[in-house]
């Protein structure tokens, strides 16, 4: 790129030199690219299994809610009664996170099979986790909890979350745990 610049004749001996960014042009490099992992051919990606297909049987004859629990937990398993409690229409259905069925729907809501770290209801078309989870099961049982759901869906979502964690991570410490599921 060549550049003229006229420069009055008591500079005449001064050089001009244009800026850096003037002669040469800018090289991006990207920070990512998108390519095929190590090790993964184009049949194994064909042969991945898609979770909400191959689980969709749990919703053919039966479009009710499932919640996915921890199996061992005590505090778990206390709500899971307290909800078959307060549920008079039966209108969730419960399965063991620890389960294979329990461990497919994980999968189908994009969690790790072996992540019991949260309840989850899974509904026919979408998934729900951690406090949005509980609001969600809450909005299925008896009075008052869908009016008691709907005023703690004004709380941000990241303090509810934060609450959430911090009984999750404590739950076996302070509820204890069982050898098997008791539900």
């Amino acid at each position: 790129m060549n550049m003229a610049i006229t420069v009055p004749a008591r500079y005449a001996g001064l050089t001009v030199t244009p800026p850096v960014h003037a002669t040469s042009r800018r090289r991006f490099t990207p920070f990512a690219t998108l390519s095929t992992p190590p090790n993964t051919s184009s049949s194994s990606r064909q042969a991945a299994v898609d979770w909400v297909e191959a689980t969709s049987s749990f919703f053919e004859l039966d479009n009710r809610p499932i919640m996915l629990f921890d199996g061992v937990c005590n505090l778990c398993n206390g709500g899971v009664k307290f909800v078959r409690d307060n549920d008079s229409r039966r209108r969730i259905r419960y399965e063991a996170l620890q389960s294979e069925a329990g461990k497919n729907l994980l999968r189908r809501s994009g969690r790790a099979p072996d992540d019991i770290s949260s309840v989850v209801l899974v509904e026919k078309n979408r998934s729900y986790v951690k406090s949005e989870a509980v609001l969600k099961i809450m909005e299925y049982i008896n009075l008052p909890f869908p009016q008691l759901a709907f005023f703690l869906q004004f709380m941000p979502l990241f303090i509810r979350d934060f609450a959430y964690d911090n009984v999750a991570n404590n739950r076996y410490a302070l509820f204890g745990r069982s050898d098997s599921c008791e539900i």
